[in-house]
Protein backbone atom coordinates (compact mmCIF):
# COMPACT_ATOMS: atom_id res chain seq x y z
CA UNK A 1 0.00 0.00 0.00
CA UNK A 2 1.36 3.54 -0.75
CA UNK A 3 1.09 6.13 1.28
CA UNK A 4 -1.70 7.95 -0.61
CA UNK A 5 -3.88 5.10 -0.10
CA UNK A 6 -2.87 5.35 4.04
CA UNK A 7 -5.88 6.79 6.21
CA UNK A 8 -5.34 10.71 6.77
CA UNK A 9 -4.36 10.55 10.49
CA UNK A 10 -1.71 7.94 9.31
CA UNK A 11 0.28 9.93 6.56
CA UNK A 12 3.08 12.08 7.82
CA UNK A 13 2.25 15.51 6.37
CA UNK A 14 -1.31 15.23 6.96
CA UNK A 15 0.04 14.05 11.01
CA UNK A 16 2.04 17.61 10.71
CA UNK A 17 -0.78 19.46 9.81
CA UNK A 18 -2.97 18.33 11.66
CA UNK A 19 -1.23 18.45 14.88
CA UNK A 20 1.85 19.69 14.42
CA UNK A 21 6.06 18.28 13.76
CA UNK A 22 6.46 16.98 17.84
CA UNK A 23 3.82 14.16 17.21
CA UNK A 24 6.01 12.50 14.24
CA UNK A 25 8.54 9.88 14.52
CA UNK A 26 12.01 9.90 13.70
CA UNK A 27 11.08 7.81 10.42
CA UNK A 28 8.42 9.84 9.51
CA UNK A 29 10.13 13.42 9.49
CA UNK A 30 12.94 11.61 7.75
CA UNK A 31 10.07 10.40 5.10
CA UNK A 32 9.03 14.51 4.77
CA UNK A 33 12.50 15.13 3.21
CA UNK A 34 12.73 12.04 1.09
CA UNK A 35 9.73 12.50 -0.62
CA UNK A 36 9.25 9.46 -1.90
CA UNK A 37 9.99 5.66 -1.76
CA UNK A 38 10.82 2.85 -4.44
CA UNK A 39 9.01 -0.23 -6.04
CA UNK A 40 8.06 -2.19 -3.30
CA UNK A 41 8.81 0.24 0.05
CA UNK A 42 7.17 2.90 1.09
CA UNK A 43 9.23 5.98 2.06
CA UNK A 44 8.33 6.03 5.78
CA UNK A 45 9.69 2.12 5.27
CA UNK A 46 12.75 3.48 3.35
CA UNK A 47 13.03 6.08 6.12
CA UNK A 48 13.25 3.44 9.07
CA UNK A 49 15.65 1.50 6.80
CA UNK A 50 17.99 4.13 6.42
CA UNK A 51 17.40 5.04 10.25
CA UNK A 52 18.37 1.18 11.59
CA UNK A 53 21.63 1.58 9.12
CA UNK A 54 23.22 4.59 10.98
CA UNK A 55 21.85 3.72 14.40
CA UNK A 56 20.23 6.85 15.06
CA UNK A 57 18.51 10.36 13.56
CA UNK A 58 21.53 11.78 15.13
CA UNK A 59 23.84 9.73 13.77
CA UNK A 60 22.13 10.24 10.24
CA UNK A 61 22.64 13.69 10.71
CA UNK A 62 25.95 14.25 11.60
CA UNK A 63 27.27 12.08 8.81
CA UNK A 64 29.83 14.34 6.33
CA UNK A 65 28.33 15.45 3.47
CA UNK A 66 30.24 13.07 1.12
CA UNK A 67 29.31 9.77 3.21
CA UNK A 68 25.67 11.09 3.35
CA UNK A 69 25.29 11.42 -0.91
CA UNK A 70 26.24 7.92 -0.74
CA UNK A 71 23.80 6.58 1.08
CA UNK A 72 20.56 4.77 -0.79
CA UNK A 73 17.99 7.24 -1.37
CA UNK A 74 19.36 9.89 -0.89
CA UNK A 75 21.69 11.49 -3.41
CA UNK A 76 22.57 15.43 -3.60
CA UNK A 77 19.03 16.46 -3.64
CA UNK A 78 18.22 14.79 -0.55
CA UNK A 79 21.36 15.60 1.23
CA UNK A 80 21.39 19.14 0.30
CA UNK A 81 17.56 19.49 1.73
CA UNK A 82 19.14 17.64 4.82
CA UNK A 83 22.05 19.68 5.47
CA UNK A 84 19.97 23.02 4.41
CA UNK A 85 17.26 21.96 7.13
CA UNK A 86 19.72 21.54 9.62
CA UNK A 87 21.13 24.89 9.56
CA UNK A 88 18.26 26.63 8.98
CA UNK A 89 17.92 25.20 12.67
CA UNK A 90 21.64 26.68 13.39
CA UNK A 91 19.89 30.41 12.19
CA UNK A 92 17.14 30.15 13.90
CA UNK A 93 18.68 29.42 17.27
CA UNK A 94 21.58 32.34 16.14
CA UNK A 95 18.35 35.00 15.65
CA UNK A 96 16.87 34.53 18.98
CA UNK A 97 20.19 34.98 20.88
CA UNK A 98 21.26 38.11 18.52
CA UNK A 99 18.07 39.49 20.31
CA UNK A 100 18.99 38.81 23.40
CA UNK A 101 17.90 35.54 24.67
CA UNK A 102 20.98 34.07 26.16
CA UNK A 103 20.22 35.32 29.52
CA UNK A 104 16.76 35.44 29.38
CA UNK A 105 16.63 31.60 27.80
CA UNK A 106 19.71 30.09 29.04
CA UNK A 107 18.96 26.95 27.62
CA UNK A 108 19.02 28.28 23.82
CA UNK A 109 22.61 28.91 24.42
CA UNK A 110 22.88 25.62 25.22
CA UNK A 111 21.28 24.07 22.43
CA UNK A 112 23.45 26.55 20.04
CA UNK A 113 26.41 25.21 21.30
CA UNK A 114 24.90 21.41 21.50
CA UNK A 115 24.11 22.33 17.53
CA UNK A 116 27.32 23.44 16.56
CA UNK A 117 29.42 21.24 18.78
CA UNK A 118 27.92 18.07 19.18
CA UNK A 119 29.22 15.01 16.95
CA UNK A 120 32.62 16.46 16.15
CA UNK A 121 35.44 13.86 16.60
CA UNK A 122 38.01 16.07 18.51
CA UNK A 123 36.98 18.29 21.20
CA UNK A 124 36.51 22.05 20.24
CA UNK A 125 35.79 25.17 22.28
CA UNK A 126 34.17 27.66 20.92
CA UNK A 127 33.46 31.31 22.17
CA UNK A 128 29.96 33.05 21.71
CA UNK A 129 31.12 37.01 22.44
CA UNK A 130 27.89 39.37 23.77
CA UNK A 131 27.22 42.71 24.06
CA UNK A 132 25.97 44.50 26.87
CA UNK A 133 22.45 43.71 26.05
CA UNK A 134 23.70 40.32 25.62
CA UNK A 135 23.04 39.86 22.28
CA UNK A 136 25.32 37.45 20.44
CA UNK A 137 28.10 39.80 18.19
CA UNK A 138 29.93 36.66 16.99
CA UNK A 139 30.86 32.56 17.69
CA UNK A 140 34.30 31.52 17.21
CA UNK A 141 35.36 28.19 17.17
CA UNK A 142 39.33 28.99 19.03
CA UNK A 143 40.76 25.74 19.84
CA UNK A 144 40.95 22.69 19.03
CA UNK A 145 42.35 19.74 20.47
CA UNK A 146 41.92 15.53 20.20
CA UNK A 147 40.00 13.34 21.29
CA UNK A 148 40.82 13.88 24.98
CA UNK A 149 41.28 17.88 24.98
CA UNK A 150 42.17 21.19 23.81
CA UNK A 151 44.12 23.54 25.37
CA UNK A 152 42.67 27.00 26.21
CA UNK A 153 44.80 30.13 26.65
CA UNK A 154 42.64 32.68 28.23
CA UNK A 155 44.93 35.49 27.42
CA UNK A 156 43.33 34.73 23.83
CA UNK A 157 39.79 34.74 24.86
CA UNK A 158 40.58 38.08 26.18
CA UNK A 159 42.18 39.03 23.09
CA UNK A 160 39.15 37.98 20.60
CA UNK A 161 36.93 39.52 23.38
CA UNK A 162 38.22 43.23 23.34
CA UNK A 163 38.54 42.66 19.50
CA UNK A 164 34.67 42.38 18.99
CA UNK A 165 34.44 44.79 21.97
CA UNK A 166 32.72 42.43 24.06
CA UNK A 167 30.73 43.24 27.38
CA UNK A 168 30.11 38.98 28.21
CA UNK A 169 30.48 36.15 26.83
CA UNK A 170 29.54 32.40 26.77
CA UNK A 171 31.85 29.49 26.19
CA UNK A 172 31.37 25.74 25.47
CA UNK A 173 33.55 22.70 24.73
CA UNK A 174 32.35 19.00 23.49
CA UNK A 175 33.47 15.80 24.99
CA UNK A 176 33.65 13.31 21.73
CA UNK A 177 33.08 10.71 24.12
CA UNK A 178 29.61 11.43 24.77
CA UNK A 179 30.45 12.20 28.91
CA UNK A 180 29.02 15.17 29.36
CA UNK A 181 29.69 15.53 33.11
CA UNK A 182 32.29 18.56 33.55
CA UNK A 183 35.90 17.53 35.15
CA UNK A 184 38.03 18.89 37.11
CA UNK A 185 40.23 20.55 34.50
CA UNK A 186 36.92 21.98 33.26
CA UNK A 187 36.43 23.76 36.58
CA UNK A 188 39.83 25.26 36.36
CA UNK A 189 39.72 26.52 33.31
CA UNK A 190 36.50 28.41 33.97
CA UNK A 191 37.81 30.06 36.70
CA UNK A 192 40.86 31.07 34.99
CA UNK A 193 38.91 32.23 31.91
CA UNK A 194 36.45 34.23 34.69
CA UNK A 195 39.27 35.68 36.48
CA UNK A 196 41.40 36.70 33.31
CA UNK A 197 37.85 38.79 31.62
CA UNK A 198 36.83 40.42 35.28
CA UNK A 199 40.08 42.03 34.64
CA UNK A 200 38.66 43.62 31.52
CA UNK A 201 35.57 43.94 32.94
CA UNK A 202 34.11 41.59 30.65
CA UNK A 203 31.43 38.96 31.96
CA UNK A 204 31.75 35.10 31.80
CA UNK A 205 27.92 34.00 31.73
CA UNK A 206 28.29 30.15 31.41
CA UNK A 207 30.34 27.39 30.35
CA UNK A 208 28.30 24.35 28.28
CA UNK A 209 29.51 20.93 28.02
CA UNK A 210 28.67 18.96 24.93
CA UNK A 211 28.10 15.04 25.14
CA UNK A 212 25.54 13.03 24.21
CA UNK A 213 22.81 14.43 26.61
CA UNK A 214 21.20 17.38 27.20
CA UNK A 215 24.16 20.78 27.46
CA UNK A 216 25.48 20.57 30.92
CA UNK A 217 25.56 24.41 32.60
CA UNK A 218 28.94 24.98 34.89
CA UNK A 219 26.43 28.37 35.89
CA UNK A 220 23.50 26.12 37.01
CA UNK A 221 25.93 24.14 39.08
CA UNK A 222 27.23 27.22 40.64
CA UNK A 223 30.37 26.74 39.35
CA UNK A 224 31.09 30.07 37.48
Amino acid sequence: MQIRDWPDDERPREKLLKHGPAVLSDAELLALFLGSGRRGEDVVACARRLLSAQGSLRALLELPPSRLLRLPMVGPARACALLGALELGNRHLAIALERGDALRDPDSAGRYFAQRLRGLPHEVFAVLFLDTRHRAIAFEEMFRGTVDGAEVHPREVVRRALAHNAAALIVGHNHPSGNGDPSAADRAITARLKQSLALVDIRLLDHFVIGDGSPVSLAARGWV
